[in-house]
């Protein structure tokens, strides 16, 4: 069910020092970005194999930290049974914002896991602006 590691998140107070950083400095590539109400609000950069590193502006008292950890996973429905069948909790399957399922649990060191599952129309796969609403 585990395929690997999909993407750690990191927020950021300067979305282009950070591409720089990124993009130049390391010579990695866009994957593709994230749109809030018409204003850029992050990217995912490639790390090879659709590995990511998610970028999005944040508060203040999060920058640096990194956010949650994603897991790419080929079958999201037996993934959950698993988890609750071992007795944690685990959120709702839904589609998000860039077209991939996801679901979340808490690990009992308070690290949140996002799981991911590709669909034909993730972002992580096909590029392109993904625009968000939260």
């Amino acid at each position: 069910m585990i395929k690997q590691l999909a993407h750690i998140c990191i927020h950021t107070s300067n979305l282009e020092k950070t591409l720089i950083f990124y993009r130049d400095a390391l010579g990695l590539e866009i994957g593709f970005e994230f749109e809030k109400q018409g204003q850029p609000f992050g990217y995912y950069i490639k790390l090879g194999n659709n590995t990511f590193i998610e970028v999005f502006l944040g508060d203040p008292g999060k920058l640096g930290n990194i956010q949650h950890v994603a897991i790419q996973v080929t079958d999201m429905d037996a993934l959950i049974r698993r988890i609750h069948s071992h007795g944690y909790e685990v959120g709702p399957k839904t589609l998000g914002a860039d077209n991939s399922w996801q679901a979340w649990v808490t690990d009992p060191n308070g690290i949140k896991i996002e799981f991911h599952q590709y669909t034909d129309r993730s972002f992580q796969l096909v590029g392109g602006k993904c625009q968000v609403t939260w």
